[in-house]
């Protein structure tokens, strides 16, 4: 008569049942797990990825609306300067003191306001030397102020004899 060993021989892990029999674990149900971890880990760093992609795009929206705004604050100081070169005889109404009174420059800080989000400007004229520094100020959503500022002379060419 052959003896049953207490413990048989698996060659692959061994636990025992309630009834004492010994069972072996399958290879592939263990594979059907750690195959659900590596789709959770995919779906993860998928997940952060995009999380990623979308940060960026938003980053590059605020960059662009940003670099909008200081291009719409530079044509605006070029056109008054512009319209203060068209009208040099009345250059000391363009200073901010009496803008609000020269329907031309009270007009072009209307745009200002429209055009930029809080909009503000101000306008310096030296009469004497004819040096006009204009400043043009707004704020981005969140809380972030800018300024543009240009500086120009502008003079009446002199008659030469």
């Amino acid at each position: 008569m052959h003896s049953i060993p207490p413990y048989p021989q698996c060659y692959s892990p061994c636990r025992e049942s309630a009834s004492g029999i010994y069972l072996r674990h399958s290879a592939a149900r263990s594979a059907q797990g750690f195959a659900l971890l590596e789709a959770l880990v995919a779906i993860v760093v998928f997940a952060i990825g995009i999380l990623g992609l979308v940060a960026l795009q938003a980053s590059m929206t605020r960059a662009q609306t940003a670099a909008q705004l200081r291009a719409e604050a530079g044509y605006l100081a070029t056109e008054l300067t512009g319209a203060m070169w068209a009208d040099i005889g009345n250059i000391a109404q363009y200073a901010s003191s009496s803008c609000s009174s020269y329907t031309r420059c009270s007009d072009w800080k209307a745009k200002v306001t429209a055009a930029l989000p809080v909009g503000t400007s101000t306008v310096t004229v030296d009469t004497s030397t004819g040096d006009v520094t204009i400043t043009i100020g707004w704020a981005l959503p969140g809380g972030d102020t800018h300024q543009f500022v240009t500086a120009t002379s502008i003079v009446a060419a002199s008659a030469s004899s």
